[in-house]
């Protein structure tokens, strides 16, 4: 295809892919804690199926790309003497993707630590159904997907070819995070402190997803406007926790 002749296509189409490789992490995270509660045969079943919604998803809104567009446009006004919003349809997907991500990770945190899961398991009295799983997985790949192809359409605009270049690097990053999915989903299912760790960025993205869905509602609370979370400070913030936390295990190990 021509557009590939040109260096500038080469260079937006690594850049997106990588993006939205980083974009998928809080992705893989919530498959890999939700399937991890299937019997471990089912585990990387619910993973794959997971990551291929995913992948139909995000192209799915790739090809509707001007309906998506479209979303920003306000279909209610909030006039109140101390709050007011357009709220858009966009909004109220990642509000409501924001609020599914705050209550599903505080609950887990919550069994976790009052041990709760634990006596299930040795009593076999509660097993996830590999349905239940996957309606978490498909609601959770709606908003990922909405916020990646939001992403990938800035990224892309204006250049030749942008339609082509976006769905090519979504299918290279899914089909990459289909490789690793499975060895990221067991080390954190092996390690509970990483696990912990892992519920607390997505009580940290479920946040980021909801200042972002007032954002764009041009939301303005007790006269000041609502501005939305830089995501670098976030990966920054998961990075450094990280990067902590493998010193930690590096020292629990030599003792």
């Amino acid at each position: 295809m021509e557009i590939f002749q040109h260096v500038d296509t080469w260079v937006a189409l690594l850049t997106l892919t990588f993006l939205e490789i980083v974009l998928g992490i809080d992705n893989i995270i919530f498959i890999s804690i939700t399937a991890g509660k299937l019997p471990q045969h089912k585990v990387k079943k619910a993973t794959n199926i997971g990551l291929l919604l995913a992948l139909l998803f995000r192209v799915l809104l790739l090809l509707g790309v001007s309906y998506l567009i479209a979303m920003k446009d306000p279909i209610l006004n909030v006039n109140l003497s101390w709050f007011k919003a357009g709220i858009s349809v966009q909004s109220l997907i990642l509000l409501g993707g924001g609020l599914f991500l705050l209550f599903k990770s505080t609950h887990e945190i919550h069994l976790k630590v009052e041990g709760i899961e634990e006596k299930e398991a040795k009593d076999n009295k509660l097993q996830s159904s590999m349905m239940m799983v996957v309606i978490q997985i498909v609601l959770i790949d709606l908003v990922f997907s909405f916020d990646s192809v939001l992403t990938a359409v800035g990224m892309t605009n204006g250049v030749e070819g942008a339609l082509t270049i976006m769905i090519i690097a979504v299918v290279i990053s899914i089909i990459i995070m289909m490789i690793f999915a499975t060895a990221v989903g067991n080390f954190v299912n092996r390690n509970p402190t990483i696990q912990m760790l892992a519920l607390s960025f997505l009580i940290l993205i479920g946040f980021m997803l909801v200042t972002e869905s007032a954002h764009l509602s041009n939301a303005i609370i007790f006269g000041r406007d609502v501005g939305a979370i830089p995501k670098g400070y976030l990966y920054f913030a998961i990075t450094f926790s990280l990067g902590v936390e493998a010193l930690n295990m590096k020292i629990r190990k030599k003792k």
